[in-house]
């Protein structure tokens, strides 16, 4: 899937390619009763709206039958590579998303696969981060971004020489056509790309997951690719788009079992936050007419509102700009999702007096070194647009009333204005103590014998660095941290002033023109696309980080003002 902005115009030769694969659909029982797929430029692909009337009584566009999704138990039972993927999976030398890539590297190169129309249509180069060349990279230097890019890209190549090459030449040699054919390392950067681009996250029935022989085999999240030193916003999904479903719907039944796969078809929606559409199963065909299918439905059914032409999209997920550009190579201006990650270095930790006993603190209050901080905390913060809720400010109250120890230290004044997270705050206020305000906290914390193994809780030793501390310290290692922050942001791009200054000329300057689609023009305009979100995305850091900068700032002052 791509957005927008997210890849060049396609080749002239993608019109029979497209044909062949809408063939390829029909006759593999998909039903695409009221969209069709077609070009949409810059954005390679979309899925656009053809008859509202075919659609209008259930809004159902789109039906794609499971048999065609590729998943990890698709590719345990193909005929083909089947056997020996399974042996794979059962001794552990793959998990499940490993699996669905070393099928597609596979299928991809194989001369005569039966999923070469599908397999064809796909795009071939992405804009995700991961694809950048040096130039292009440099683009984003001093961001969280770029480093996660370099290990990344680091990453892949390892795992590519050490294990996934071998594998692919061995499930090619499978079939004597593909057997005099070279894996390359761009092959599964490829197909490591259709991944975590196209991913859907599918309910599948319990029957259909475990069928027969599979029956109890467990289903392995892969941990060894997608992870990275990239903090996302959602933990939980920065890999594979989410269904919107009714919590009600047949799909979310205590026998549906989530599943990552690639559904044909229905991955061709491009992303857009006021999404038209969304998918759900139909196990049993009530509702389609296909039993076991995957199903494109209107948020609005029922309604002629969409009209013929109209781009259907579907909703990613509520992303920020790195994010967005890490794994799906495009950006939203002004998102509102954005956010920023600031850390401690553990190497800058280890150097500190007393760094062991300052760790195990850490360690013992489960905090962390560091933290997410949306562009949605700004909103309450002191130059922000709105006022906390007297339901939240009762709530940091509470919060903040067991850190008091003895009651000498008050609640701070600016508590209601405060956007950082009190978790983070605790490590920092750990990391900045002194040498004799760690002796004042043992002493606190010596005086504690409640816990069963005699250690203090996470919320006594809080209580404890809190009634020593305070907030002081802390704050003044957060605006070392975010000025530090901004200036890696700038040292390799310029300021927030200067990004703006680009962004102004490359949207003045946009040629907007898919006529010409020659290589030249086609790598050019990707070139242009991929800077242009660079751009994009790093003015957006460095924006949150003076507004959260300037917060901090204010929380200082304030803090030295009441520090006692």
């Amino acid at each position: 899937m791509s957005s927008s902005d997210a890849a060049a115009a396609a080749p002239p030769d993608d019109d029979a390619k497209l044909q062949c694969f809408l063939q390829w659909l029909q006759a593999n029982g998909a039903d695409l009763r009221g969209c069709t797929i077609r070009a949409c430029g810059r954005k390679g692909f979309g899925v656009y709206a053809t008859a509202p009337d075919a659609a209008a009584a259930d809004g159902v566009v789109m039906a794609v039958p499971l048999d065609l999704a590729v998943t990890p138990m698709r590719v345990l039972q193909d005929p083909l590579v089947g056997p020996r993927c399974r042996a794979l999976f059962e001794d552990g030398g793959v998990d499940d998303r490993l699996l669905v890539m070393l099928f597609l590297m596979a299928e991809r190169l194989r001369p005569t696969s039966l999923w070469k129309p599908y397999l064809d249509v796909l795009p071939s180069t992405f804009g995700s981060s991961v694809w950048f060349d040096d130039e292009e990279l440099a683009e984003v230097e001093g961001t969280t971004l770029h480093r996660a890019t370099v290990m990344q890209k680091k990453s892949l190549q390892a795992l590519f020489n050490d294990k996934v090459k071998a594998l692919v030449e061995e499930l090619l040699h499978i079939d004597e056509a593909g057997s005099s054919i070279e894996v390359r390392f761009e092959d599964f950067l490829w197909a490591n790309s259709i991944f975590w681009t196209r991913a859907l996250n599918i309910p599948l029935p319990h029957s259909y997951v475990f069928p027969g022989s599979l029956d109890g085999q467990q289903i392995r999240t892969g941990e060894v690719l997608g992870d990275s030193d990239l903090t996302t916003q959602q933990e939980t999904d920065t890999t594979t788009k989410n269904s919107s479903c009714d919590e009600n719907s047949e799909s979310h039944n205590m026998e549906s079992i989530w599943v990552e796969g690639l559904v044909p078809g229905i991955d061709f929606c491009n992303h857009n936050v006021k999404a038209l559409a969304t998918w759900e199963v139909d196990s049993e065909g009530n509702l389609t007419g296909i039993p076991a299918s995957m199903y494109l439905i209107l948020a609005q059914a029922g309604k002629s509102s969409v009209e013929t032409g109209t781009e259907i999209y579907i909703n990613y997920g509520n992303k920020g700009n790195e994010e967005l550009l890490y794994l799906y190579g495009f950006v939203v201006d002004n998102n509102p999702d954005d956010y920023l990650m600031v850390h401690y270095p553990v190497e800058a930790l280890r150097q500190l007096q007393s760094a062991d006993i300052k760790m195990k603190l850490i360690e013992m209050q489960k905090a962390e070194l560091r933290c997410l901080l949306p562009t949605s905390l700004l909103d309450r913060g002191f130059f922000g647009t709105s006022t906390s809720s007297g339901e939240d400010d009762d709530n940091k109250k509470k919060h903040f009333s067991s850190y008091s120890w003895s009651g000498q230290r008050k609640v701070p004044s600016y508590l209601q204005k405060n956007v950082f997270p009190q978790e983070f705050l605790s490590t920092l206020r750990t990391i900045a103590m002194q040498e004799h305000e760690l002796e004042q906290v043992a002493s606190l914390l010596g005086e504690v014998g409640s816990s069963e193994d005699g250690e203090p809780s996470d919320a006594e030793i809080k209580s404890a660095i809190w009634e020593v501390c305070g907030d002081n310290g802390a704050l003044g290692l957060l605006v070392d941290l975010l000025r530090v922050k901004m200036a890696e942001l700038e040292e390799g791009t310029g300021t927030e002033a200067s990004d703006s200054q680009l962004l102004e000329k490359f949207d003045s300057n946009d040629p907007d023109d898919s006529s010409s689609a020659t290589v030249e023009s086609i790598e050019a305009t990707k070139s242009r696309v991929n800077r242009r979100s660079c751009i994009v995305y790093r003015r957006g850091q460095k924006q949150l980080t003076r507004m959260f900068l300037r917060e901090a700032e204010r929380l200082l002052e304030l803090s030295a003002e009441e520090q006692i």
